[in-house]
């Protein structure tokens, strides 16, 4: 459990930083902006209750605080089902048997 934990944890912390650095560079690319004016052009209408904000979904705060969300789910499903399938493996193992390997020195 305790590796387990972890390697997901060493996990999150590499999907965080992917993430924040390929935010960064579709940003400073100007993707972001150029989807913005694309759904407000598509989304135009006369009437207030219709339109959307396209510029709130792409908010760093947002998209960060996604990532961290799915991370932290990632965190503790990662934990659990490694936790589950070793004990299912070792369980499996002890009905099986398996094969027993005795290493000896050489005279």
């Amino acid at each position: 459990m305790k590796f387990s934990f972890v390697v997901s944890l060493v996990c999150f912390i590499v999907l965080f930083v992917a993430i924040a650095v390929i935010y960064t560079i579709l940003s400073t690319l100007g993707v972001f902006d150029a989807l913005t004016e694309l759904i407000t052009s598509l989304t135009e209408s006369e009437d207030e209750e219709l339109q959307v904000d396209p510029e709130t979904w792409f908010s760093p705060a947002r998209v960060l605080g996604y990532t961290g969300l799915v991370g932290a789910l990632n965190i503790i499903l990662i934990t659990a089902l490694a936790t589950v399938a070793s004990m299912l493996y070792n369980l499996a193992a002890d009905l099986v048997g398996g094969i027993d390997i005795t290493l000896s020195e050489s005279e």
